[in-house]
């Protein structure tokens, strides 16, 4: 079993924005010794998060509207009390929907649906500068 691992640097718009990072995180499989095994993707930050849907318009607009109906960022929220930056619901969604991802390979390929695509999603009420670790074990 050997462990192997790739960074990918994304800058986000804030709120909202759901960045498709499949072809990157795919590309990591590439030019390495290993062809059957586990990626994990993994977001480093308490106000994004990283998920797996179809990325098509529609399904955009849907999943934006769900954290927005869900999580609204116009409530009066504790954490905000605490530090006064406005973001308490980004927070809540991140943690709604996690910071990592595990995908399976084989023969170098993703094992990903016809239409899943592996996601970063921002939560953060400003733009930021995202850090994607991926982990690949495997052999």
């Amino acid at each position: 079993m050997k462990i192997l691992s790739s960074h990918h640097e994304y800058s986000t718009k804030g709120a909202g924005d759901l960045i498709d990072i499949t072809a990157d995180i795919a590309k990591s499989l590439k030019g390495v010794s290993l062809t059957t095994g586990n990626m994990t993707v993994f977001v480093q930050g308490s106000t994004a998060g990283i998920t797996t849907f179809e990325y098509e318009p529609g399904l955009i607009a849907d999943i934006q509207q769900f954290y927005r109906d869900l999580v609204p960022s116009g409530r009066d929220y504790h954490h905000d009390r605490t530090w006064g930056d406005a973001n308490g619901f980004s927070h809540l969604r991140a943690a709604l929907t996690g910071q990592s991802l595990t995908v399976p390979f084989e023969s170098g390929r993703l094992l990903l649906g016809t239409w899943q695509q592996v996601v970063l999603a921002e939560f953060d009420n400003r733009p930021r500068k995202r850090l994607v670790i991926v982990h690949m074990i495997g052999e």
